[in-house]
């Protein structure tokens, strides 16, 4: 039987080359940040084997998940990544196989997105692999949840509803056959693969009145922005953008439409934007925002209101 690492040798030999300088090569119980005088942003995701990922994914995937969702945070508020803290509790049957590519998979998006690892902790737990990323970032114009104003356009940064059709499939394989291959293979990749929308944080903060990442559904989401804000919003459903995977798999289940607008894991760009602005190409507006304190309206294109039984994930 193999010997699995110890505690320090898997600090020091699979996290240690992912830390920034900020880190002291991990060997302290924290990291020394300079931030030059720009206001900090930090948040965090906890990501839980068989709640947010299936146990059996690639641990690379796991690990670049953990941190791109973060990420989206992060541009969402319209900060610059600075560096991340990484917990993870590892079941009883870890393996250095695992953990290798896990690490492995970590240091790649590091290097990619420029964000260093700066510390963290490591357990272990007799229940399922938990990993908890905080990811931290530098503003210059932050870009709150709460903002949104009477008259503003409602956008999104892209096509909505692909992970959580890609979920659809992992737990009904069975419906892979009927799909092109093409479309599977993007809605499957789109679930374990999220995509931070760092590209967008000029957009956001020369812009948007308020954003937020659309994590659990937009649907929901968008009702959690425009209460916080105090005002409601018209949406109409044919202006939401969906990707010709979304569509080719919605025309087989026609019920699946109502999962896409509300099941999550989407990682776009949910944000609201005054009369002046023009969205550029990949930005669609779906909607207004209107007076009062009701749930969002949502249309269907003859301007019937459209009601569905679930708004959003819900965590419990």
């Amino acid at each position: 039987m193999t010997k699995r690492y110890s505690e320090d040798e898997l600090i020091s030999k699979l996290f240690s080359p992912i830390a920034g300088p900020e880190a002291l090569g991990l060997a302290d119980d924290a990291a020394l940040m300079a931030v030059r005088d720009k206001p900090l942003v930090l948040t965090t995701d906890m990501l839980v084997a068989g709640v947010h990922f299936f146990a059996q994914d690639p641990p690379e995937l796991i690990a670049k998940k953990a941190l791109r969702v973060n990420l989206s945070d992060l541009a969402a508020k319209g900060a610059v990544p600075q560096g991340f803290l990484l917990s993870i509790a590892l079941p009883m049957d870890w393996s250095n196989d695992w953990l290798e590519s896990f690490a492995r998979g970590l240091g790649e998006d590091a290097q990619d997105f420029a964000v260093p690892l700066l510390g963290g902790d490591t357990s272990s737990t007799s229940g399922p692999v938990a990993i908890s990323i905080t990811a931290i970032g530098t503003v210059e114009t932050f870009v709150a949840r709460r903002g949104a104003r009477v008259g503003d356009g409602v956008y999104v940064s892209g096509p909505i509803g692909e992970a959580a059709l890609g979920l659809w499939l992992r737990e009904n394989p069975e419906r892979l056959e009927t799909l092109p291959l093409e479309a599977r293979d993007s809605l499957l990749a789109r679930y374990l693969l999220p995509r931070p929308r760092l590209d967008l944080i000029p957009l956001l903060t020369g812009a948007a009145n308020a954003a937020m990442d659309i994590s659990d559904g937009l649907v929901g989401d968008l009702a959690k922005l425009t209460r916080v804000s105090g005002v409601s919003a018209e949406v109409t459903i044919s202006d939401i953008p969906l990707s010709l995977a979304a569509l080719q798999l919605i025309a087989l289940k026609p019920k699946l439409f109502e999962l896409a607008l509300t099941g999550g894991d989407d990682y776009e760009i949910l944000f609201t934007a005054g009369a002046d602005f023009s969205p550029p190409k990949g930005i669609w507006r779906i909607g207004s925002v209107t007076a009062g304190s009701n749930p969002p309206e949502l249309r269907d294109g003859e301007g019937k209101s459209v009601f569905f039984k679930k708004n959003s994930y819900r965590h419990f």
